[in-house]
């Protein structure tokens, strides 16, 4: 096992090239905070859905993909350079199309909802 140094950043990319490649599912080592982002990709409709599997050390998050309906991701945030946006700073990713993914006071949401909760917060990344 490899030791990863951005685990968002991980994940989101293991999304993009799972739906690239055409799969159904593809797994990623859990933590709370990817099950976050996974239950806010879900109600924003790019994952169907997603399930935490094993116990203890071992355990996994198993996210089963739309197909083809992620195009593409950006990572915003990076572990060597973290950027906090206000909400008023909070602008529309591809015309609405996609989404801005915050880690908020409030929880992770999205740039939509977090304009109608009022807050900002760290922009993680970018999803279309």
């Amino acid at each position: 096992m490899t030791l990863v140094t951005d685990p968002i950043g991980d994940f989101v990319v293991r999304l993009k090239n799972a739906t690239d490649a055409g799969k159904s599912h593809t797994i990623a080592p859990y933590s709370k905070l990817k099950a976050a982002v996974a239950e806010t990709l879900k109600s924003r409709g790019f994952i169907k859905g997603y399930d935490k599997r094993g116990k203890k050390a071992k355990k996994i998050i198993e996210v089963e993909l739309i197909p083809l309906k992620i195009q593409g991701v950006a990572r915003v945030s990076k572990p060597g350079r973290r950027l906090y946006i206000r909400v008023n700073e909070i602008k529309a990713v591809r015309s609405g199309q996609g989404a801005l993914i915050l880690s908020t006071p409030k929880g992770i949401l999205t740039d939509r909802d977090a304009r109608k909760e009022n807050v900002g917060g760290e922009a993680l990344f970018k999803i279309w």
